[in-house]
C-alpha cells in the first residue's frame, strides 16, 4: 500500500498539445480513487505518468514521499490493468497468472502458493487449467486482475478495465472490484469515462475535462454540490436541467416560475437582479398533485408532456419549455447540447415516480423543489454560493 502525491505534475506532448495542465493530486494510502471524465480529457495520461509510462514534462509524483519521476515501471512496483485484457492466448490461467512472478525469480514453491492464494480469491480455482479462449469476457478481465494482484504492489492502476464486457457483466465485476479493494486494502487509481463506475466503486472521484481536474470529491459532494457547469452535467443520468434565471431580492425568477431563495445570492448593485444559470436535477422536480405542497419551498407550473418513460422503478418525463430572450440562449449555449437546446426551446426531464399518471401530449401540474437548485455563474461557469453576511 502507499499514498501518492501528484505536485503540480503536467503534459505537454511534441506538438504543443497540453494533454495535462498542472495537477495536484493526494492518494491516500489504501484508498480506491477514481478519475472520470469523457474521451481525451487526459485521465489515463495522468495514470501512465503515475506508473511510469509517460514522463511528465514537469511536477513530481512520489509514492510514500519519494519522488518516482525517471524511474522505470518495473521499479515502481506498481501493477496496471488494461481495457484489453492483454493476457497470453498460449498459457494456462495458472501460467499467466504466475507469469509475473517467473519474471521475478520466485521459487516453484512461492509461485503456486501465491497462484492458489489469488485463485481461490478471485473464484478461478476450477479455472486454472484452462486457456483464455475457454473463458468468458468476465473470467478474462479476473485473470488479468489476478495476474496484478499475485505481484503485491503498492498500488493497482486499472484504465477502463471494464469497457469490453457487456452491461450485465460490468455490474458484476463492479461488485467484485469494490470486494475486492476492500479485502486486499490495496491504494487503488481507476480510470474510466462511465460515471456510473466512478459513482459507485470511488471514495473519491476527480472529475476532469480538458486535461484540468475540475473537482475532487466524494461521489455524494460531487453530485449534490457540483463545482461548475461542467460537473453538474456530467454527473447524473439522466443529466441535470439548466436555465436561465435571475435572482431579485431573495426571488429565483425562472422561465417557468418564482421560488424564493436566501437574499444572500443575490446582487445589491445589480437594479435589474442578478443573472444565473440554475441547475436543476430530475428528482427536484415531481408530478405536483403526489407532492406535499408544504413541504420546503416550491412552486407549480404546467407543462404538456412530449415524452413518458416507464421505468418500473422510476418514471421520467420529458417537456419543452420555450425561451423568451436571445440573451438566455446565449448564456447556455456553451452549457447544453443540442439535444436539450432546440432553437428557441428547453427539454427538460423530471422524475415523478411511477404512481403518476403522467401521458405523453397531455398536460402535467408539476413542481419544483428550491432547495434542490444549484446556482452557476453565467460567465465563469463556477458554483455560486451565498454571500457570507
Amino acid at each position: 500500500m502507499a499514498e501518492i502525491v501528484l505536485d503540480n505534475v503536467s503534459k505537454r506532448f511534441g506538438d504543443g498539445t497540453e494533454a495535462v495542465k498542472p495537477t495536484d493530486l493526494t492518494i491516500a494510502d489504501g484508498e480506491f480513487f477514481v478519475l472520470v471524465g469523457p474521451s481525451g480529457c487526459g485521465k489515463s495520461t495522468l495514470l501512465n505518468m503515475i506508473v511510469g509510462l509517460t514522463e511528465p514534462s514537469g511536477g513530481d509524483v512520489r509514492v510514500d514521499g519519494e519522488s518516482v519521476n525517471g524511474r522505470d515501471p518495473k521499479d515502481r512496483n506498481m501493477a496496471m490493468v488494461f481495457q484489453s485484457y492483454a493476457i497470453y492466448p498460449h498459457m494456462s490461467v495458472r501460467d499467466n497468472i504466475a507469469f509475473p512472478l517467473r519474471l521475478a525469480g520466485l521459487d516453484r514453491s512461492a509461485i503456486a502458493e501465491r497462484v492458489e492464494r489469488v485463485a481461490e480469491l478471485l473464484e478461478l480455482e476450477t479455472l486454472l487449467g484452462r486457456k483464455p479462449a475457454e473463458l468468458s469476457g468476465g473470467q478474462r478481465q479476473r485473470v488479468a486482475m489476478g495476474r496484478a494482484i499475485v505481484r503485491e504492489p503498492v498500488a493497482f492502476l486499472l484504465d477502463e478495465p471494464l469497457s469490453n464486457l457487456d452491461a450485465r457483466l460490468r455490474t458484476q465485476m463492479r461488485n467484485e472490484l469494490a470486494r475486492l479493494q476492500r479485502q486486499l486494502g490495496t491504494t487503488t487509481i481507476y480510470v474510466t469515462h462511465d460515471q456510473t463506475e466512478a459513482m459507485t466503486l470511488g471514495e473519491r472521484v476527480a472529475v476532469m475535462h480538458q486535461g484540468r481536474v475540475q473537482q475532487v470529491g466524494t461521489p455524494r459532494e460531487i453530485y449534490e454540490r457540483p463545482a461548475n457547469l461542467f460537473v453538474a452535467g456530467f454527473v447524473g443520468t439522466p443529466a441535470m436541467n439548466f436555465l436561465p434565471g435571475r435572482i431579485r431580492g431573495d426571488r429565483l425568477v425562472l422561465p417557468m416560475a418564482e421560488l424564493g431563495v436566501p437574499a444572500a445570492y443575490g446582487d445589491p448593485a445589480s437594479d435589474d437582479g442578478r443573472a444565473v444559470i440554475a441547475g436543476i436535477r430530475p428528482e427536484h422536480f415531481g408530478d405536483a398533485a403526489l407532492v406535499d405542497s408544504s413541504a420546503g419551498c416550491r412552486a407549480e407550473f404546467s407543462a404538456t408532456l412530449d415524452r413518458v418513460e416507464w421505468l418500473g422503478t422510476d418514471q421520467y418525463v420529458y417537456f419543452d419549455w420555450p425561451l423568451e430572450t436571445s440573451a438566455s440562449r446565449g448564456a447556455l449555449t456553451d452549457t447544453l447540447d443540442l439535444d436539450q437546446l432546440r432553437g428557441d426551446r428547453l427539454r427538460l426531464v423530471a422524475r415523478v415516480g411511477v404512481a403518476s399518471t403522467a401521458a405523453e401530449g397531455e398536460a402535467l401540474r408539476l413542481s419544483v423543489d428550491a432547495a434542490g437548485i444549484s446556482l452557476f455563474d453565467v460567465d465563469s461557469g463556477d458554483r455560486i454560493e451565498p454571500r457570507h453576511r
